[in-house]
């Protein structure tokens, strides 16, 4: 027969890990620090 209790992990809600939080920190300085280069255009 099955065990039928209920596993810590089921109860716990499930969060971003560590390297998530880092990547997603990483990714938000990073399009903040970036500049659009824009080609100079022909004067006519």
């Amino acid at each position: 027969m099955a065990d039928k209790s209920p596993r810590q992990h089921m109860s716990k809600k499930a969060g971003k890990s560590l390297k998530e939080k880092r990547a997603d920190k990483h990714a938000k300085t990073e399009a903040n620090n970036r500049t659009e280069v824009i080609p100079p255009t022909k004067k006519r």
